[in-house]
């Protein structure tokens, strides 16, 4: 087998999008019996909540339908995960464009939205729940869980696996 394929998910605080994504793309992976094909981690562009766990709301949410993410801790997205990442998934726009400045001259060709894979892409964008109610964590939960599944199987057409 090759190296497994490095996968970053990133959103602004690495407290609700990018740990859900992260979660749930490695449950879909597990489920599949892929683990040995992926190493996958996130991270969050902001400062504020390195080291803290994902917003309990976010926790309840993903708990709701068993998946459980209280184990993560936020951490900030550094240049050098650019390097060691194949594959950099960012939950809008407005994190898209601080990614790249992060990049600078570096190659950011294997950074792109994360809806990009979403079979209902709406405006191509994954909406930060933080302010708003408990609605939008639902909705996120959504929207998360089905672009993870497709891009899972993306990637297993892709890389042959």
């Amino acid at each position: 087998m090759e190296r497994p394929i490095r996968i970053l998910f990133v959103c602004l605080g690495n407290i609700c999008r990018s740990p859900l994504a992260e979660g749930l793309f490695r449950h879909h992976v597990e489920k599949a019996g892929l683990g040995a094909h992926f190493v996958i981690d996130s991270a969050g562009t902001g400062a504020w909540h390195v080291g803290k766990p994902p917003d309990p709301r976010m926790v309840a949410t993903a708990l709701e339908r068993g998946l459980d993410i209280r184990h993560q801790r936020a951490r900030q997205l550094r240049l050098q995960d650019l390097h060691d990442h194949d594959l950099v998934f960012v939950m809008d726009r407005e994190n898209l464009a601080t990614v790249r400045a992060i990049a600078g001259e570096a190659d950011a060709s294997h950074v792109v939205l994360f809806r990009d894979f979403d079979p209902e892409p709406g405006s191509g964008e994954v909406p930060d729940p933080y302010y708003g109610g408990e609605e939008g964590f639902h909705e996120v939960y959504e929207i998360v869980d089905r672009t993870s599944r497709a891009l899972l199987e993306h990637l297993r057409k892709e890389h042959d696996i």
